[in-house]
């Protein structure tokens, strides 16, 4: 293991004297080297699209997305795939995030648990990952035996696989079907990739997961149209997406939506096209989920 010849590893010229500042200068410090990672997404915008083809496939052929990560990247991968369901309405099954030592390692760390390249395998298994599966490799060194002995084996059932990292050539990127390699730089204390680099990978799984359920139809101008209104806040949400769609009040928005049994894509059907609960419904089914597809299909009725 040569720390030395990682990007992620390497000493930030910048903040030599970051311990010479005061508070304000250490956090202005801190500010401006943050700068530097939209630009560095930026670079693999295109990267970053092709990925999102990919995810978009595997799923509508029945497949899943797993999150594979030790540390920070694994608990990114977790944070990402815990918000899908109450946003976008999925099966908790449908996005999962892995992480080296199981549960226990997402409040503490599991000393030596990312060193092995036969744990995630076994995770893997657990999950019954199969060819219809995309895997996702997260790690800012880009060398995590744990998370390169998960895609090895996805690769040998057969399944897509892309790799996140912050280092250039690295194993992992040299490994996978597709390389998203965001080069944000030395941190600001050498090693701790839980700033830049960890800011930079939750930004594109946020990327990811927001582009593919767009995809999906999960989405309807920008209101997320598939959230399940499981608690009060997500309850009055759903009526202010329903009135924000449909320009009604939310009063009228609340009584479409109980019209509805609650889903906020079938009320600004019945809202937008008067269509009674039944045909609301069916329209929705031709069209896939589509609010804008079951709009266009009601006119041309």
């Amino acid at each position: 293991m040569n720390l030395e010849q990682l990007l992620t590893e390497s000493r930030n010229l910048n903040t030599l004297t970051i311990d010479e500042e005061s508070s304000l200068g250490i956090v202005t410090l801190i500010n401006q080297e943050d700068h530097k990672v939209p630009i560095a997404i930026e670079k693999i915008l295109p990267e970053i699209a092709t990925a999102v083809d990919s995810i978009v496939s595997a799923l509508q052929s029945g497949g899943r997305l797993f999150y594979l990560g030790a540390g920070t990247s694994g608990r990114i991968g977790i944070l990402d795939a815990s918000e899908c369901p109450p946003t976008y309405g999925t099966d908790p099954e449908l996005v999962q995030g892995l992480i080296a030592g199981g549960n226990p390692a997402i409040l503490r760390a599991v000393e030596g648990a990312e060193d092995s390249y036969t744990l995630a395998a076994e995770d893997l298994e657990k999950k019954q990952l199969n060819s219809s599966d995309i895997l996702i490799g997260i790690a800012a060194s880009g060398r995590t035996p744990y998370v390169i002995g998960g895609l090895q084996y996805a690769k040998s059932l057969g399944c897509r696989t892309i790799s996140l990292t912050c280092t250039p050539n690295s194993k992992m990127g040299n490994l996978t079907d597709l390389s998203l390699t965001v080069l944000t730089g030395p941190e600001v204390i050498m090693g701790s990739t839980r700033m830049k680099a960890g800011s930079a990978q939750k930004m594109i799984l946020n990327m990811l997961t927001t582009a593919t359920m767009i995809r999906l139809g999960k989405v309807y101008s920008n209101l997320m149209v598939d959230v399940q209104a499981t608690n009060e806040k997500l309850q009055q949400r759903a009526k202010l997406i329903v009135s924000l769609a449909t320009d009604v009040s939310l009063d009228q928005a609340s009584i479409a939506l109980e019209k509805a049994n609650g889903s906020v894509k079938l009320a600004i059907i019945i809202l937008l096209t008067g269509a009674s609960k039944e045909e609301g419904s069916q329209l929705l089914e031709q069209s896939k989920g589509f609010i804008a597809k079951s709009l266009n299909v009601q006119k041309q009725s």
